[in-house]
């Protein structure tokens, strides 16, 4: 059975206000005092955002339970500091995003300009275990076409700076900036993935291997495959379903690549509308299939997703509640939807900000 962790990126904000908050060293600083939680959180690029990492699990009852506790822990943390978490890809009020000091982020800054000062977003990462490069290389080579619907399911970002954006994943619009973010072409091989690499940052664009920001890549530090489509999720039950369907897609990829079946061909250029697609329209309306690349309903699309990777879900004993949990993001809606009904409903931003850090933990 593959094993499975989470990466999640939350918000740190004012309780009262839902204003965000630049708290994140003092927050790591109580977090490090617990021996429990002393290498589960890590620093981000923003000063008012949190991160942090599940051990890998191959129960996907025990992966939702360490989000859910990683959740609470990042609250409590917090609390002890006069501020919150909030499970929001992008903050529903204006923010003025603080760079972290340390020479990384400071050399970012540097390179990139507005980018990192304007481009406050956070995102859940996924790694699935891999046998070898080349199986990982296989995967992500087949996973390509379908990672759109995994951000279709999780969009959580519709605000930005106080406006409605327009998008469910504003986040990914604006993630896209950075040089080396997006979809990637056919490598074939891993001595082609590597190469690739490489070269990217034999250019000096790059800082190192970990500002390659492919949307699936091989992990730098385990043996992965790293997913960075999604946005964070409202509902940690929204992030055990993108986490369970990664690992759907991960194990039918590899047994694609096993038989010799090749990989989808469609162009980088293609799976970038497929990803702007996605973004703009979240579960509301229509998504690219990812078989043809045309327009069909979300209900679908998400059907066939499940469809395609049914047989490694009923392997590992996923299906039931994958099914279940996709009906009910159809029905209900994911953190997008929520937030927009929150503003219709109130009124306020804040209000939408406050109600969220209280469902980031619920």
């Amino acid at each position: 059975m593959r094993t499975v962790g989470v990466e999640e990126e939350l918000l740190l904000v004012d309780p009262e206000t839902g204003d965000p908050q630049a708290l994140s060293a003092a927050v790591l600083a109580r977090a490090s005092q617990d021996p429990l939680d002393q290498d589960v959180f890590e620093k981000e690029l923003h000063e008012q955002m949190l991160e942090f990492a599940t051990h890998p699990q191959s129960d996907m009852d025990r992966l939702h339970a360490e989000i859910v506790r990683c959740r609470k822990e990042a609250g409590r943390h917090a609390g002890e500091i006069g501020c919150a978490v909030a499970a929001l890809a992008t903050s529903p009020l204006p923010v003025s995003p603080a760079v972290g000091m340390n020479r990384r982020y400071q050399w970012m800054a540097d390179q990139y300009g507005l980018t990192p000062r304007e481009q406050l977003v956070l995102g859940c990462h996924v790694h699935v275990s891999v046998e070898s490069d080349e199986e990982a290389v296989g995967v992500v080579d087949r996973i390509r076409p379908w990672l759109p619907v995994l951000t279709a399911l999780s969009t959580n970002s519709p605000f930005w700076q106080g406006k409605d954006s327009g998008y469910h994943s504003y986040r990914s619009r604006v993630w896209q900036r950075w040089p080396s973010a997006g979809p990637t072409e056919i490598f074939g091989s891993a001595e082609r993935y590597h190469r690739r690499v490489a070269d990217m940052v034999a250019t000096g664009t790059l800082l190192d291997e970990k500002m390659v920001y492919f949307d699936a890549r091989l992990s730098e530090r385990y043996p992965t495959v790293e997913l960075r489509v999604a946005d964070v999720c409202l509902q940690a039950e929204t992030a055990l379903l993108v986490a369970t369907l990664a690992r759907g897609l991960v194990e039918t990829a590899a047994r694609e690549w096993r038989e010799g079946r090749e990989p989808a061909g469609h162009s980088v250029s293609l799976l970038r509308l497929a990803s702007w697609r996605a973004a703009r329209s979240g579960l509301t309306c229509e998504l690219l299939h990812p078989a043809t690349m045309r327009r069909m309903p979300a209900e679908t699309v998400v059907r066939d997703l499940v469809e395609h990777v049914g047989e490694a879900l009923a392997d590992s004993g996923d299906l039931g509640r994958v099914e279940q949990h996709c009906a009910e993001l159809l029905r209900d809606g994911n953190g997008a939807r929520v937030q927009r009904e929150l503003l219709e409903r109130t009124g306020s931003l804040r209000e939408v900000v406050t109600e969220c850090v209280r469902r980031t933990q619920a």
